[in-house]
């Protein structure tokens, strides 16, 4: 019966040892980034769904924009084919061309709403109100969600360097750290959006 109370303490004191390493902390900070990192895309996403219908709104009321419409079209299509998944969170290079295929992306809408500010009948149609309003939504989501992603990630590189779980994530994870998100230059302004009162 001695004996079985030392093997039941080493047992107990090898399992705080080991909980107290990082063997669920990491992984648990890693998936809570990806998990922001989905997020991003996710408003990404809304904000080039929303496009299509901004588009063909506006194209209506004039013709004569159509190069600044065709470049729209043409950005969303590259930014919505430059794809990041969770495990790219690490590499610096993709998660640079995302965010400069965004920026490009949210430059050309940006000219589009300004060529529009010369069409009183599209500012005052309301499809066309109703879409930037959705829009602008969608730019401070987008805010949001690198914001989340941002901090997440410093939450898991912050994990995976400090004393104890520094150990689970080397040994246990081979963890790398993660990339924060930085947009390109000149995107740190969204899209100006028109009309607003």
């Amino acid at each position: 019966m001695r004996l079985a109370l030392p093997k039941l303490l080493v047992a107990a004191l090898a399992f705080g040892l080991l909980s107290a390493c990082g063997i669920n902390s990491v992984p648990t900070a890693q998936e809570n980034a990806a998990a922001r990192w989905a997020d991003v895309e996710a408003a990404y996403q809304r904000r080039a769904d929303l496009i299509p219908n901004l588009a063909n709104t506006a194209e209506r009321y004039a013709e004569q924009e159509r190069s600044v419409l065709t470049e729209v079209t043409e950005a969303r299509a590259k930014a919505t084919s430059v794809q990041v998944n969770a495990d790219d969170l690490d590499d610096p290079a993709k998660l640079q061309q995302f965010g400069e295929a965004q920026g490009q992306l949210g430059q050309s809408l940006g000219r589009l709403l300004a060529s529009f500010e010369a069409y009183p009948d599209l500012k005052s149609n309301q499809n066309f109100l109703a879409l930037q309003n959705e829009l602008e939504r969608t730019e401070n989501r987008i805010n949001i969600a690198r914001r989340d992603y941002n901090q997440a990630v410093q939450d898991y590189n912050t994990t995976i360097r400090t004393f104890p779980d520094i150990i689970g994530a080397k040994v246990v994870h081979g963890a790398k750290p993660l990339v924060p998100f930085e947009a390109d230059a000149g995107s740190e302004k969204a899209p100006e959006v028109f009309g607003k009162s």
